[in-house]
């Protein structure tokens, strides 16, 4: 049975388009997790362009599951998770002309202590990387306790054999970092139509998603796009 995360960032974007008071995140957050959600994601990003750390700072508060801190891997988002010890931190590649995270970070031997000392904190320390064999040791070796699959490449494709090869590459992932020993989440594109797939593999415990829960928010109401996409996973 594998869990939902929900990404509430683009509540946010809303809000930031008039830089006012509205959609509030927390509300968000909470009819997530009303309706299913185990997991609250979030991002901060460095340029802000959507989570405030204000949301961050009342979203601890309040979140009756889990708060994921999406970060990039710097000094003053570490002394951020810090400050307010979300029970997860995933680090994630950040680049301030992208429109959202474009592949997966690139873990180098640095970030050991960058992980350590997040966990000295009571924090769970996840990564956002490629489906890659040569990353998910790498993961290992700097002591990350959880894995996050970029599922970016495989929501993009559209052919029927390039889905079926993606989707072993990300099977075969899933074991390996298994066998490691760490949690294995997955992310990045996933809608209701191509989750289905994954959720057959049986092997990830963790999915976060954002845009398309909230794309059909937008039409159905955020209760029901919380709902149906926790039934498909579940």
């Amino acid at each position: 049975m594998a869990e939902l995360g929900v990404n509430i960032d683009h509540i946010a974007t809303l809000r930031q388009a008039r830089l006012g008071i509205e959609p509030e995140p927390v509300l968000a957050a909470a009819i997530a997790e009303q309706n299913g959600a185990d997991q609250i994601t979030i991002h901060l990003r460095e340029d802000r362009r959507h989570i405030q750390e204000r949301d961050l700072r009342l979203l601890k508060e309040t979140v009756q599951t889990r708060l994921n801190l999406e970060m990039a891997a710097v000094t003053e988002m570490v002394k951020i998770a810090l400050q307010y010890k979300p029970q997860t931190v995933t680090l994630v590649p950040e680049k301030r002309q992208e429109l959202t995270t474009e592949g997966g970070l690139a873990l180098r031997t640095e970030h050991r202590q960058l992980i350590t000392e997040l966990q000295q904190a009571g924090i769970e320390v996840s990564v956002f990387i490629e489906p890659d064999n040569r990353m998910i040791n790498m993961a290992r070796e700097l002591g990350a306790d959880a894995v996050e699959i970029h599922t970016g490449h495989y929501s993009g494709l559209k052919s029927a054999a390039e889905i079926q090869q993606e989707l072993i590459r990300i099977r075969d992932s899933a074991v390996l970092i298994k066998e490691l020993g760490m949690r294995v989440a997955a992310g990045h594109g996933l809608n209701y139509h191509n989750v289905q797939a994954l959720v057959e593999l049986n092997l990830i415990e963790e999915y976060n998603i954002g845009h398309s829960i909230i794309s059909r928010a937008v039409f159905t109401g955020l209760a029901e796009a919380v709902l149906a996409m926790k039934q498909l996973i579940y």
